[in-house]
């Protein structure tokens, strides 16, 4: 008896190892298998970076400092996060006008994130005194370098991906994230009002330099070698026609992820921001999860557009088969995973986590049917889904607030989320049946 349960326990894992081997030879699964074990070491390595932060640093100072890196990441995405999907759809056609697509994102990401940067330096009285430490030229100008070098450290993942280098990805996040851990607690004596922010900069500033060398020396030009006889020719106004329908999705993620914590931070003190902020990141990292499967569906939708629709399907599959099981297990641990960082955490971040949690899973069906609609080129209808969206969580957050308090944020996300899920799921459906995969360009770009 005992052998053949042996027997069966071998022969599953054997049929595991080869349908992971059979899915590592797919550039749809290894691209999301690699974006996604990125978001899993970014999890961890996050959760010991602010554990450390928690112990090393006052909860005004870790709140501030939560605070100040949320607004950087807020103005350096302004336009990076647009050039997120322009770059998935367009880099593996771009052929040898690839460097020049991919410099253009980095010069046109920094420059915007610079100068919003520079507005929000100019009018620092209307934030409130969280932000009051950037005041000054010294941290003014750090600022602005800052949002300069996390503009093009947004767009290296997708970068890498958009050239099926995703595999990379990981090994750039594990380089930063040790890095970062390490200066955080050297910083803990030289800066201990400061050093959480300096610390999150300094160490993408120095993954910059070895990436991009990587990607232009080698990943680049092997690309174009390889695409020669795929690649057609690309105008930078059709990238420009695209980024205008695209671009105001892009609301969505700045809504969600960016905007709304310098809101919550403007309207409460330094403390319940750093609460709120713990149970925020990490509800972000498991929704990020459900991007990064959608991201890898964009680039071999624009691949293969005849593949999309069975993509599509694999890739919502294999996205609920992963994700479902850790938003469970969040649901259930939230209190004990908060609690490590401090009994406030728990106290104050726990519902807010859950709540998160559980929105990631009408997400999913969000992100499988935006990358679709990227792939295909409608970028009109893109930008009416996540516009929508946008719109949503943040009027349902500012409504909710004076009842809900901080907790606004995960209800919101949850209601809006489950709404838009519901509004999208009939053209969903027809995308998983290829009803709108055959379509031909022109008819999609017209829709």
């Amino acid at each position: 008896m005992s052998a053949t349960v042996g027997e069966r326990s071998d022969g599953r894992f054997a049929g595991l190892r080869r349908r992971l081997l059979r899915d590592l030879r797919n550039p749809l699964f290894r691209n999301g298998y690699a974006l996604m074990a990125n978001t899993a070491i970014t999890a961890v390595l996050g959760m010991g970076y602010w554990w450390l932060a928690a112990q090393l640093y006052a909860p005004a100072d870790f709140g501030r400092g939560q605070a100040v890196i949320t607004a950087m990441r807020l103005f350096a995405s302004l336009t990076a996060l647009g050039f997120v999907g322009a770059l998935a759809k367009f880099i593996p056609v771009a052929g040898r006008r690839t460097p020049a697509l991919i410099v253009r994102a980095y010069a046109i990401a920094g420059a915007t994130g610079v100068a919003a940067a520079l507005g929000f330096l100019v009018t620092l009285p209307w934030w409130g005194p969280t932000y009051a430490t950037l005041g000054g030229l010294g941290p003014g100008l750090f600022f602005l370098a800052s949002a300069l070098v996390w503009s093009v450290f947004t767009l290296e993942d997708v970068t890498l991906a958009g050239l099926r280098k995703a595999t990379w990805v990981p090994v750039s996040s594990l380089c930063y994230g040790l890095v970062k851990m390490a200066m955080l607690v050297g910083l803990s004596f030289a800066l201990p009002h400061d050093g959480i922010f300096v610390s999150w900069i300094i160490p993408a500033a120095m993954v910059l330099i070895p990436i991009n060398l990587l990607l232009f020396r080698k990943v680049v030009p092997r690309h174009i070698r390889q695409t020669e006889s795929t690649a057609r020719p690309l105008a930078f106004r059709e990238v420009g026609r695209f980024l205008s329908g695209d671009y105001p999705g892009t609301l969505s993620i700045l809504a969600s992820i960016y905007l709304i914590p310098v809101l919550i931070a403007a309207r409460v003190d330094e403390v319940t921001f750093g609460y709120f902020s713990m149970a925020h990141t990490l509800g972000s990292l498991i929704e990020l999860l459900a991007m990064n499967m959608a991201t890898s569906l964009t680039v071999e939708g624009s691949f293969d557009r005849d593949r999309l629709a069975s993509n599509s399907r694999r890739a919502l599959r294999r996205a609920f088969m992963i994700i479902v099981p850790i938003v469970i297990v969040t649901i259930l641990a939230a209190p004990l995973i908060l609690r490590v960082f401090g009994s406030g955490f728990a106290d104050r971040g726990t519902l807010l986590l859950q709540l998160m949690s559980v929105a990631v899973l009408p997400r999913v069906l969000i992100e499988i049917y935006l990358s679709g609609l990227r792939a295909m080129g409608q970028a009109r209808k893109l930008a009416l889904v996540q516009v929508s969206l946008a719109v949503l969580v943040l009027t349902s957050t500012l409504l909710l607030f004076p009842q809900a308090g901080v907790n606004s944020v995960g209800y919101a996300l949850l209601l809006s989320e489950l709404l838009i899920a519901a509004l999208i799921f009939p053209g969903l459906r027809r995308m998983l049946d290829s009803g709108e995969a055959t379509r031909s360009p022109v008819t999609a770009g017209s829709s």
